[in-house]
């Protein structure tokens, strides 16, 4: 084993380590949320992952912006078969380990890699003029100024360089294969990148192989970069959307679940006679003020969120001029959840009150209550988020524990209290519009 091999396993090692760490300081953060049962059906959930998350059928609703991440989805997840044999060549010194176990089977795939890899330098392309030059509302939204505009910007960068650096490591390979160079086994087809040969052509030997070992390395020391930047970038999603779309809601959509302490005391109130619930020592909460207070799938959906205003631009409430923006919900639970397990890290494992919420200091009063509840924005999102559930804790908050619902609202519950319903008359005077002398 020479030196190059034992910095590859190092390399290999170490970009291993960090992202597993990354990854598990995330998963202590999901499950800073509170308890919920997303473990029912089983057969459905795993047929809504594999038609959601594996088969891409809501994103595909929009048709151009769906084939376009469909090229890059399938390019990845193809092309990445391709990363196994590098690491495997890192980890013995061998190259294209696979030619002569495939035989003409390898010639097809490698092709096949080549054609995905322009396609998805193609679509990245189109996707930077879409959310750059070309005035798509959704992508000119406040909400991704700054950082989230500029970690779009930098993936497909990246999506770009990685998918270069194996078209012209394949191409200087070519020539170094014609040359008969011993290392360059004769193998693989390359329908893309034998176009760029002319660039090397005329190339010492040694300067092809110094370019096709530099290709090698930044291609695979890349997708280890790529994958530690991951966690800290809207792109988790690539990860994460299949568990969060396995944890999906399965119950009729729009349906608002129920307090178990609200509805304990209103089967109470109907029959006194009904067994009271078990004393508790905890204090019963409604609703939520701060990550901690969500349920662990909304603080998923938060990782999970793409980011690519599908939701937004669905919502009737944003369409109208509200400050209602389903994304913002979303990553501003995020953020603050990213604080919140910061504040853990430093205080060795414990939090310690920093005076802030999710509610009032991430996300506003007028938010909450421009939303009407019409679950456009669950339906609209590729990978199953909702939004929706967030909301609704964060106004009973509001209600049940501040109780500072909007004035209107205020009226209707105390007509509701006095009136036994929404308006302000009483039953008895319910029908007087259909009597002719009234």
């Amino acid at each position: 084993m020479g030196v190059e091999n034992i910095i590859f396993i190092i390399a290999l090692l170490a970009g291993g380590g960090l992202f597993a760490f990354n990854v598990r300081k995330i998963i202590r953060n999901i499950r800073l949320g509170k308890k919920l049962n997303r473990t029912d059906r089983q057969a459905d959930r795993w047929k809504i992952m594999t038609r959601v998350a594996l088969g891409q059928s809501k994103m595909v609703v929009r048709p151009v912006a769906g084939f376009l991440h469909l090229l890059v989805y399938v390019g990845f997840v193809i092309i990445n078969l391709e990363v196994l044999e590098i690491i495997l060549d890192g980890i013995f010194g061998t190259h294209r380990l696979f030619a002569p176990l495939l035989g003409g089977f390898y010639d097809f795939l490698i092709g096949s890699f080549e054609i995905l890899a322009f396609l998805v330098i193609f679509a990245v392309v189109v996707f930077f003029i879409r959310r750059n030059i070309i005035y798509i509302k959704r992508f000119r939204q406040k909400e991704l100024n700054g950082w989230p505009k500029n970690d779009a910007n930098l993936i497909l960068l990246i999506e770009v360089l990685l998918m270069s650096a194996f078209l012209t490591m394949n191409a200087t390979d070519q020539i170094l294969q014609s040359r008969g160079v011993a290392h360059y086994i004769e193998a693989g087809s390359y329908p893309v990148s034998s176009m760029l040969t002319g660039i090397f052509s005329s190339w010492s030997t040694e300067g092809l192989m110094m370019y096709e070992r530099i290709a090698w390395w930044f291609h695979i020391l890349g997708i280890l970069a790529f994958l530690n930047y991951l966690p800290y970038s809207k792109h988790f999603h690539i990860i994460l959307a299949f568990p969060n779309v396995f944890y999906s809601n399965l119950e009729a959509k729009g349906r608002i679940s129920n307090m178990k302490a609200v509805t304990d005391e209103v089967k109470l109130m109907l029959d006194p006679s009904a067994t009271p619930p078990e004393p508790s020592d905890e204090p019963v909460k409604f609703g939520a003020k701060d990550v901690q207070d969500l349920s662990w799938k909304s603080l998923l959906d938060s990782y999970t969120c793409t980011e690519c205003g599908r939701c937004t631009s669905s919502c009737p409430a944003n369409q109208t001029g509200k400050l209602l923006s389903p994304r913002a919900i979303m990553m501003k639970t995020r953020d603050r959840l990213e604080e919140v397990g910061k504040n853990i890290d430093a205080n060795k494992g414990a939090f310690v009150d920093d005076g802030k919420s999710l509610l009032h200091d991430y996300i506003s009063a007028e938010e909450l209550w421009a939303c009407t509840t019409c679950n456009a924005c669950v339906e609209a999102c590729p990978v199953n988020i909702d939004p929706l559930s967030i909301i609704v804790d964060l106004r009973r908050q509001l209600v049940m524990e501040e109780s500072a619902p909007p004035a209107a609202l205020n009226a209707m519950f105390t007509n509701v209290e006095n009136n036994g319903a929404p308006w302000q008359f009483s039953p008895a005077d319910r029908l007087n519009w259909a009597d002719e002398d009234a």
